[in-house]
């Protein structure tokens, strides 16, 4: 068995269902602490973060790989043709939650570490982990507070692989260079409640917000640009009503999301919304949540080092996206220049029988070889 393999099964058999590790960064900091990693483990409100740092053996830059430990909930485990904690081969490919999302990239990045350094050439600059438990759940505790102690003490981070599923078809297709904003709100209209035979006597907010409602779904936000799609609306949730089907509610709650490009502001945003609101005449109350601000890596040193290692290590020439849904790259982007997400296949990441190839796990540890390679080279 490959030493990436075994890694992987070993970290998917720790349930680390978000925010709880499960031993799974104790286990990576023993391997890294042999390879002269320095680790630094902390607990912020029951997440657990992981930063570990090995200095080279000349001036370079600081690469750092960032990804997490904690998986999504498995569902139901009865639709599961194997427990989702024990990894199990079936027809090529390894099954268990995490497989794709993402613990066979740390699997794949350690291995890649171990096997730069028993090469004996050394590397300039430092090279770094930032691990999470905290990035499939609220994300509040995790890698964003690694983020401001760096800041703080004025860590300098200047290349960042994030190991997110990014391919879509086959390993290497894709990589993500950036990463749209993500900005949520509530919306509340008030009416009147009475009763349905009585509609003169109530005001129905949800006839009221309709209309709105209905100009808000057509709107065109903005049209992107080269790097990145138009920005969307849509609605998450709606609630109103006692629960009876002859009261008329006296208010409705709408929960809604923009995914939103640099070509649109969150100030812009909310002003083009709330004027709409007021154009018809609602008695509203707003509330906004910005989860993240959108980033983009421009073509660089790291982008290319990437692309260069999938071209020799499959033959592909990776696609530049900025498309799916946020990720802790937006954390690191405030105090990185160049963050470049790559991952293997993402089609069954967060679904019943996730997995992964077992062909892809040596390719996927390979590509980061040779990128640890060309960046980090004396």
């Amino acid at each position: 068995m490959s030493e990436v393999r075994s890694l992987a099964e070993a970290l998917i058999r720790r349930r680390s269902v978000t925010p709880d590790d499960q031993g799974c960064q104790a286990l990576l900091a023993e391997r890294l602490r042999p390879l002269g990693f320095a680790c630094e483990s902390s607990v912020d409100n029951g997440v657990t973060n992981l930063w570990a740092v090995r200095r080279g053996e000349s001036d370079g830059p600081t690469l750092v790989f960032a990804g997490h430990t904690d998986v999504v909930p498995p569902g139901p485990t009865e639709q599961w043709h194997s427990d989702p904690f024990v990894p199990t081969v079936r027809e090529g490919r390894l099954y268990g939650r995490g497989a794709a999302d993402m613990k066979s990239s740390i699997a794949a990045f350690v291995v890649a570490v171990e096997q730069l350094l028993a090469e004996g050439a050394g590397h300039a600059g430092r090279l770094a982990l930032l691990l999470t438990s905290d990035e499939e759940g609220v994300a509040t505790d995790g890698t964003v507070r690694v983020v401001e102690r760096l800041a703080a003490r004025g860590e300098r981070l200047d290349l960042c692989i994030v190991g997110e599923p990014t391919s879509d078809a086959r390993l290497g297709d894709t990589l993500k260079n950036g990463r749209r904003g993500s900005l949520s709100g509530r919306l509340s209209v008030a009416g009147v409640q009475g009763h349905v035979a009585y509609p003169h006597l109530a005001r129905n907010p949800v006839h009221l917000l309709a209309p709105a409602l209905a100009e808000l779904v057509a709107i065109e936000w903005d049209r992107g640009n080269e790097h990145f799609p138009p920005t969307t609306w849509q609605v998450s949730n709606v609630q109103a009503g006692t629960g009876a089907n002859n009261v008329i509610p006296g208010r409705v709650t709408l929960d809604f999301n923009f995914r939103f490009s640099t070509a649109s502001s969150v100030e812009s945003l909310q002003q083009r919304l709330a004027g709409v609101l007021d154009a018809h005449g609602l008695d509203y109350q707003l509330e906004w949540s910005l989860s993240g601000m959108p980033f983009l890596t421009e073509r660089g040193a790291l982008s290319n080092a990437l692309a260069a290692a999938i071209r020799a290590e499959t033959g592909l020439e990776t696609v530049f996206s900025t498309s799916g849904g946020t990720s802790d790259g937006r954390f690191i982007a405030r105090i990185c220049p160049q963050v470049i997400e790559f991952g293997p296949v993402n089609a069954s990441i967060h679904k019943v029988d996730e997995h992964i190839a077992l062909a892809d796990l040596e390719p996927l540890k390979n590509i980061y070889l040779r990128t640890l390679r060309t960046l980090l080279a004396r």
